[in-house]
């Protein structure tokens, strides 16, 4: 049996998400890329760094996929192993829509039947690789953040030059925790 986590989307807790809603955002927002081509950013996505979130706890290897439906709308499979890569898999499926589409570049997205997106998009992209090779996600409040790569390791100066980037952009890169990832064959 699959146990269930939540997603590496930068989806708020509901005890943050009500009490930001009701009295602004305490924080400047973060600037998104310019634009994002849904099509070219759906696929796997490795969790290579993130801010500490309580639904990954105990989690390695978690990975995001993304598949853009014929409806405008993105699946969003979460996945990771419970204490190390032999461990139990934990899984939750859930659904993207695209909520600034001058950009695609802020994505509101929601698992379960807690309608989270009710305060707003929770998935900034605020950096992309011009090759979708990475991809920086945090949400308006710069509450959360994650560094996610196509491949299961990311080259050491290019995540140092993410960080430096972050840390020039107002982000406690001191909270950063990163994400063991198994490295693939070949």
């Amino acid at each position: 049996m699959q146990r269930r986590f939540k997603s590496a989307l930068g989806t708020m807790c509901l005890g943050l998400a009500l009490p930001l809603a009701l009295a602004g955002c305490p924080c400047n927002l973060p600037a998104t890329v310019a634009f994002v081509d849904i099509q070219q950013y759906a696929g796997m996505w490795y969790e290579i760094a993130k801010y500490p979130v309580i639904f990954e706890r105990g989690l390695v290897g978690v990975t995001a996929e993304y598949t853009l439906l014929d409806d405008g709308t993105v699946r969003v499979v979460n996945r990771g192993f419970r204490g190390d890569f032999d461990g139990e898999e934990s899984s939750i499926e859930g659904k993207a829509t695209i909520a600034d589409p001058v950009t695609n570049a802020k994505l509101t997205v929601q698992f379960g039947p807690i309608p989270l997106g009710l305060f707003g998009p929770n998935y900034w992209i605020i950096a992309l690789g011009e090759g979708y090779e990475y991809a920086v996600v945090s949400d308006g409040c710069r509450s959360t953040l994650w560094i996610l790569s196509r491949t299961p390791q990311m080259d050491g100066q290019l995540y140092d030059e993410i960080v430096s980037w972050l840390a020039e952009n107002g982000f406690d890169t001191e909270r950063l925790e990163l994400m063991p990832q198994l490295e693939l064959p070949g």
